[in-house]
């Protein structure tokens, strides 16, 4: 089953917590706080697998979630790491925030991408030991690991895509000039999935064909299964377009080249102004007068034309030669930009960010980056509020509330955690 689009569900590990412990041992008063770290949780990871072809095992398993960082110890003793959750996926394959479309990872190369991040652990208590607090009762805890609906999208890469409307021929040239067996019949849509050929040139050198499956018109609109098929040719440096220049069907060969040439543009516009040669095929069954009329259309247009009949493999030898040459002169396969920016880049921009306004006298601060800083707060411990309260008034919150005329008394929420506010 050839699947090439799927949505799952990731979500990194979150980190430990940090310990909260003191140091007891015989003859040693007073031995001291000495709380550990809590470990890292695990990242989501995506890796290109050359041994597959299709995203069919993400049709049965949607949700992958990495394992959280262990908590940290007495002694000083750190939780341990995650492992990472490693993901692997067929190359070619785009990952994207299925909520914003933002592109997260290509996996085109062999490099593994880290889309999701797992959490840092927290802190145990033996970081806030000070001078004037030298038995600090709280610690901090992990922070949650990213979490993410992505979309995986397959796009073959291949160096040549063939393209054409239904039983003109495309299945069987590349069978002709590849080790590849796509399956040839004479109705439509024989081929309802990409095949992939390799195409040898000479010794140490060959290119990759991707025998893409008819389109018809209305294909960039969806219409057949066009939006399944077109992306496939999105990463191909170069269009082989397989026309039936015989019209033994009873269309037109100009029509039908202008109709694949619009469908492509409809749903990208680069696709259309992408190279391409022209493969006028069936040439044993048209007339004289049809190949120089459609020669002379395509040779108008500035396309490059060459006649074959693939079932005998007549002028094949000289497309190929000029699709190597063709494919020398042009760029590397397109690789999409990432602009994904991680989850731990954000906060740190966000950072000392916030927002105060008044509802029903409440004084309400929005401020997401204080939720691990809120997370270590023990209302029974003095030490603790002491430290929440200079993380607010470092970030300027306080001078804030104090310039928008807060009395001592009114009520401050922030993230839903509510106190009065005391001088």
């Amino acid at each position: 089953m050839f699947i090439d689009k799927v949505k799952i569900r990731i979500r990194a590990g979150d980190g430990g917590n940090g310990a909260v412990a003191f140091h007891r041992e015989k003859y040693v008063a007073a031995g001291g706080p000495d709380g550990g770290d809590g470990g890292r949780g695990g990242n989501v990871v995506f890796q290109a697998d050359t041994n597959l072809s299709t995203l069919v095992d993400f049709k049965y398993k949607r949700r992958f979630f990495a394992e959280n960082g262990s908590p940290g110890g007495g002694g000083r003793r750190s939780g341990r790491n995650a492992p990472d959750l490693v993901i692997r996926v067929p190359r070619g394959t785009v990952v994207r925030d299925a909520a914003s479309g933002r592109v997260m990872a290509d996996l085109s190369g062999e490099e593994p991408a880290v889309v999701a991040r797992g959490g840092k652990g927290g802190w145990g208590n033996s970081h806030f030991a000070t001078p004037t607090r030298q038995c600090p009762r709280f610690s901090k805890p992990g922070l949650p690991g990213e979490e993410y609906e992505v979309e995986l999208e397959l796009k073959l890469l291949a160096d040549v895509g063939l393209v054409g409307f239904p039983n003109v021929g495309k299945s069987t040239l590349l069978s002709m000039v590849s080790a590849a067996r796509p399956e040839i019949a004479n109705y439509h849509f024989t081929t309802l999935t990409p095949v992939l050929g390799v195409v040898k040139v000479a010794e140490g050198k060959s290119f990759v064909m991707a025998d893409i499956p008819g389109l018809i018109e209305g294909a960039s609109e969806g219409v057949g299964l066009g939006h399944e098929f077109l992306r496939h040719v999105d990463r191909c440096r170069l269009i082989v377009h397989v026309v039936d220049v015989s019209g033994s069907e009873g269309r037109d060969p100009v029509g039908d080249f202008e109709s694949i040439n619009a469908e492509l543009e409809k749903f990208n516009p680069e696709l259309a102004s992408r190279p391409q040669i022209v493969a006028a095929n069936k040439t044993d069954m048209a007339s004289s007068e049809q190949l120089a009329a459609f020669r002379g259309y395509i040779e108008e247009k500035g396309y490059p034309f060459y006649e074959i009949c693939a079932p005998i493999g007549e002028g094949i030898e000289p497309l190929v030669y000029a699709i190597s040459q063709k494919l020398d002169t042009l760029p590397p396969i397109r690789e999409y930009e990432v602009d994904h920016v991680p989850l731990e880049e954000r906060e740190r921009l966000a950072r000392n960010v916030f927002d105060i306004h008044v509802e029903d006298g409440v004084y309400i601060v929005e401020a997401d980056w204080l939720m691990p800083a809120l997370g270590m707060v023990d209302m029974d411990d003095y030490e603790s509020l002491q430290y929440f309260q200079r993380v607010l008034r470092q970030s300027g919150i306080i001078d804030r509330l104090e310039e928008m005329g807060i009395q001592e008394g009114d009520t401050v929420s922030i993230l839903n955690f509510e106190f009065e506010y005391i001088r």
